[in-house]
């Protein structure tokens, strides 16, 4: 469970980091208020997985979740340029992603 919700907040992340792009810095209330749920639940969910798994391959797979979402949402959907270097890194950080997840301790018990 505790993976579920780092994955959740990870994509939460990405919302509010996107909220942040069309808030035209704060000051669109109808974009502020769902970025800032958003950024409340992202890391509520990160606090929830930390419960159990270890701080520092969780938070290194939440960042990164959120970095590859946010620039593949970039690139798709905000007009970032696009370039063969820019999608090798992006390949790159999630295959590091899913290694940190198949090389992490995995909890003996979730409610510990």
């Amino acid at each position: 469970m505790a993976w579920l919700f780092l994955i959740l907040g990870g994509i939460l992340e990405v919302g509010w980091a996107l909220g942040l792009a069309f808030s035209d810095g704060f000051t669109r209330i109808e974009i502020v208020i769902p970025t800032v749920i958003a950024m409340v639940g992202s890391f509520y969910l990160f606090a929830k997985s930390v419960r159990i798994l270890p701080v520092s391959t969780a938070y290194a797979v939440f960042t990164g979740l959120g970095s590859f979402g946010t620039a593949l949402a970039g690139m798709l959907f905000l007009g970032d340029k696009v370039s063969v270097i820019k999608i090798v890194l992006v390949i790159t950080l999630i295959g590091c992603i899913i290694g940190l997840k198949f090389t992490s301790d995995q909890p003996q018990e979730e409610g510990a």
